[in-house]
Parts: C-alpha cells; sequence; structure tokens
C-alpha cells in the first residue's frame, strides 16, 4: 500500500472522526481527505507533475497537515522544511532536495521572498494561511475545484518523503524514504500501537518523529491534537482536556515537565502510550517518570534514515525492571522489533558477540535507500550490507540492546576511551540538574579533558565542588569532570538530540580534534 492509502483507509472508516485538531480548527477526516482531492486537482491544473517534491514551511498546524496530504495524493515527495530553522538553513535544505514548490505560513512573510530569489528550484510557492502580493493563497488556489480527484499512479519504490537528517555531527543530508519503506513503517505502528480511538498529541516539530508518528496512525484513525511547541501548561492541559491516550516527547522535554512544581497534581488517567526517543533517557529519570504517569513508558529506537522503533521496550518491561530494583535493564532501549534485525558490528564488518561494545547496525524494509545525490556518504553509511547508525552500544545475550554513546561523541583521555552518556546519567541524579551534557575539550595533560555542560532547575544553585563530590561516589576517576560550566539553555536539534559539535566548537576553536 502507498502512503495516501493509509491515510484513506483511515478516512473510510471514521469519516466523521476528528482527524486535526489546532488552535484554530477542527477538520474530520472527511474534511481532510476532500480537501487533500482540491490539493491534488491543483497540482495537475497547474502542470505539477508526479514526483515534484513539495516542501511545508510552517509550524504545526491542520493546514499544513492538508498540505502534506495532498502533496503525497498528488503523487509529490514531502520534502521535511522544519520552521525553527534559520533562514541560512532553510535555503540550504531546500536547495540539498532540489525542492520545487513550498507552501509556506504567512509567519515567514518578511523572509520568504529572500529564501526564494536564493533557491532556483523553487518554481511554485503557496500561501497556506495570509495574503502576501505576488503569491496565490491556498484557499483561492483551491476554490471551486472538485473534492475528487483523479488517482495517481505510484509504485512502492517511489519516493514519497525527502527528510533531512539530524544534523547533530554536520550538514543535514536528504534521506531519501520510499513508499515501501512507509508501508513498513506503518505497519509496524499499527502492531505496536494499535487503539480503538488513539487521541495522539502532536509536540515536536511535524517534520520529524512527531509528524511521522501522526502519518501512520491515520489509518487506525487516530485524532491529532496539533500544539505549535512545546509548553509545559499547554501540554498538561490538552491531556486533560482531550483525553489524550498516545503521547511521544524527547527527554529533554519530559525532564522539563518533571522539574515542574505541578507534576504530580494533574491528570493522567487517559494516557495509555507515552513514548519517549530521540535521545538516551536517564534511568533515575525513567523511575520518576513512571512514578508520576504510571506503567505506561515506552521507549523505541530508530533514526531519520532507519525509520521508528527499530528496537521496543514495553511498558510491561519497563515495570518489570523496575519493580525489580534493576537499574541496569531500565537503561535498554529495547529489543529489536519484528521488522528490524539489530546487531553490533566491529570496524572490520564482524558481527560482535553479547556484551561486546560496536556500532549499532540495521537492516529493515523502512531503511531509506540512501541520501539524496550524495553517493560517499550512501556508501558509507551501508558498508559491509548494513545501516550504520553511529551509535556505540552493545547487545546482551538476551537480545537486550543498550546504546552507550554517538560514536563521534567518545572522549578519548588520558589513553582511555570514555562515553559521556554513562557521566550525563551520574550528573542528571544530581537535584539541582535539569539537562546536561559531557563533553572533551582541548587539554595539553590529557589530550581531552572531560567537562560537563549544565542547566540548572529553576532555583537551584550551582555548586561544582558538590557535582564533582556527587560524581565520584558514582564513577572512576578518570571519568570525574575536570571542570563544569552553566548555561540558560543547551543547543537541541528539533529531534531533540543535544548538538554537541555547537557545544564543542567555543572550546575547539583553531585546533582539530582526533575523534
Amino acid at each position: 500500500m502507498l502512503m495516501i492509502d493509509f491515510f484513506d483507509r483511515g478516512a473510510e472508516r471514521f469519516p466523521d472522526r476528528a482527524c486535526l485538531i489546532d488552535d484554530k480548527v477542527t477538520r474530520t477526516y472527511a474534511q481532510v481527505r476532500a480537501r487533500s482531492h482540491q490539493i491534488a486537482n491543483a497540482f495537475k491544473r497547474d502542470g505539477i507533475p508526479p514526483g515534484t517534491k513539495a516542501a511545508v514551511y510552517s509550524g504545526n498546524s491542520a493546514v499544513a497537515f492538508e498540505c502534506l496530504i495532498g502533496s503525497v495524493r498528488a503523487g509529490g515527495v514531502w520534502t521535511t522544511v522544519n520552521a525553527r530553522n534559520i533562514v541560512s538553513e532553510t535555503i540550504y535544505v531546500l536547495n540539498n532536495t532540489e525542492t520545487d514548490l513550498i507552501f509556506f505560513s504567512i509567519e515567514f512573510k518578511d523572509t520568504i521572498r529572500d529564501i526564494l530569489a536564493q533557491c532556483p528550484t523553487v518554481k511554485w510557492a503557496i500561501c497556506i494561511d495570509g495574503e502576501i502580493e505576488g503569491y496565490p493563497n491556498l484557499d483561492a488556489w483551491l476554490d471551486g475545484l472538485p473534492e475528487i480527484s483523479e488517482e495517481v499512479p505510484r509504485t512502492l519504490d517511489d519516493l514519497v518523503i525527502m527528510l533531512s537528517s539530524g544534523g547533530t555531527t554536520g550538514k543535514p543530508k536528504g534521506v531519501m524514504v520510499t513508499q515501501r519503506n512507509w508501508e513498513a513503517m506503518t505497519l509496524l505502528t499499527h502492531h505496536l500501537l494499535l487503539h480503538d480511538h488513539a487521541i495522539h498529541l502532536v509536540v515536536g516539530p511535524m517534520t520529524h518523529a512527531a509528524g511521522g508518528q501522526a502519518m501512520t496512525m491515520m489509518a487506525m484513525g487516530a485524532t491529532h491534537v496539533i500544539l505549535p511547541g512545546f509548553d509545559g501548561d499547554r501540554v498538561l492541559d490538552a491531556i486533560e482536556q482531550y483525553r489524550v491516550t498516545h503521547m511521544f516527547l524527547p527527554p529533554t522535554a519530559i525532564y522539563m515537565l518533571l522539574a515542574r512544581p505541578d507534576i504530580r497534581e494533574r491528570d493522567y488517567s487517559s494516557l495509555k502510550i507515552f513514548l519517549y526517543s530521540a535521545a538516551p533517557m536517564a534511568v533515575d529519570k525513567i523511575k520518576e517518570s513512571i512514578e508520576v504517569f504510571g506503567p505506561i513508558m515506552y521507549q523505541g529506537f530508530g533514526q531519520t534514515e532507519t525509520g521508528i522503533n527499530m528496537t521496543w521496550f514495553s511498558a510491561e518491561d519497563h515495570m518489570r525492571f523496575y519493580n525489580a530494583g534493576d537499574d541496569a535493564m531500565l537503561a535498554t532501549c529495547g529489543r529489536e522489533t519484528v521488522l528490524a534485525r539489530v546487531e553490533i558490528m566491529d570496524d572490520e564488518g564482524h558481527i560482535l558477540p553479547p556484551d561486546t561494545l560496536g556500532e549499532i547496525v540495521v537492516r529493515a524494509t523502512s531503511v531509506a535507500p540512501g541520501y539524496y545525490k550524495n553517493p560517499e556518504e550512501t556508501e558509507k553509511a551501508k558498508a559491509f550490507g548494513w545501516h550504520h547508525s553511529g551509535d556505540i552500544g552493545r547487545k546482551d545475550k538476551d537480545g537486550w540492546i543498550f546504546i552507550v554513546d554517538r560514536k563521534k561523541d567518545m572522549v578519548i583521555s588520558g589513553g582511555f576511551n570514555v562515553y559521556p552518556s554513562e557521566i550525563e546519567g551520574v550528573i542528571f541524579s544530581h537535584p539541582a540538574i535539569q539537562d546536561c551534557a559531557v563533553i572533551g575539550v582541548p587539554d595539553e595533560k590529557w589530550g581531552e579533558a572531560l567537562k560537563a555542560v549544565v542547566q540548572l532547575k529553576p532555583g537551584a544553585a550551582f555548586d561544582e565542588e558538590d557535582l564533582k563530590e556527587h560524581c565520584r561516589k558514582s564513577l572512576a576517576r578518570f571519568k570525574v569532570p575536570k571542570s563544569f560550566d552553566v548555561v540558560d539553555q543547551l543547543p537541541r536539534s528539533p529531534a531533540g538530540k543535544v548538538l554537541k559539535r555547537k557545544i564543542r566548537e567555543p572550546y575547539w576553536a583553531g585546533k582539530t580534534r582526533a575523534v
């Protein structure tokens, strides 16, 4: 089945059910389907061919999802452009993916002309929610068009999405996702998340995991409550108001929720699945989440290139390890799911035995065929016939997989290989810490010295010696950070991953890092 077929399955079964709810409108499945047919008819009328790469340059909204669905119905390829990017990043992504058409929000009225002037491949631009001279307004563009369109033939090997990689280690790459990849992701979502009437809270950018999760859940007739971004008050209010059943948040957002003084006073009884992903989560925070939200915590490991949930750590397994007091097992990201094979590999391409550190590699139908017009990076990512995640991990004899750290984040200090995530887990357990990142900085004696960059909880005081003593109780001496810096906010990607390259930059200016 194609991506649009899965949406139509939900619309056929639940035409009168709310599909998209945002601050302005509530759209039923029937209404969204009709709108998507109109968009497909507009493509045909204007000679916009199948295979056109269409970006939706907007924050989270119902109309943005409608443009996405309509583009896919017309045989287009959805190009993901995050509305939170700075202008130069947006220009880079549009040019790197050779985007042809852009649906844009009125919020970008002051920059859209400059952006398009530097993006020569963009031939069509439509404003989705306002009037800007020189660009058609979406409502006027669709006015009078039929609410049914001819089916556009596509195959399972055709592209349907052009994602941008996270950019945590460099410039984003265009990740090519086929209809076949999407079919596998949707089947896996149904296997893991099926619910009679899922009420799904969309908090993160729709261009990343939150949007992908929403689209895969449409075949089951899920209702998607769309927030413009993360705001603790709004998240908790929406859970209570809409009786949310499914929610995904990256760990950093969960940490912010847990730091709220009223977090244990709200009603979470409707929640069935609270999924955390995008980055490892500190064990102490996992335990606190179970205590606050209940036995509903789930984790899946995946990447832009592999699709979501290559591994799965169920609520039942969370509770089994929690009740047994087994903190070591709470650090797992689960076992491989039915549609994926996940192994640990060395640099020579050998699958490693249990409990041996190496790179996490994946084989699955959902793995993207490669990077757009980038054969060198595609070849690297697919060495030895596996997708290389760039994550260091291990797999125990029972198949449980543990992420140790990003391969490029390993610190070599005094001849020792040090994985920052272990240290970060200890620092997270300190009551003053809301968020942290450990990096290596230049040091004449050690080569690299460990530095912890921390974000304090509201009202907490910074005491470097107290933090070092806290670390000494759980870590070998060579793993204790030599220094601590305090920041108001750690830089993160839209998917919630810490951008350690940005944290390292000022410390390594003019120097070359070995790793």
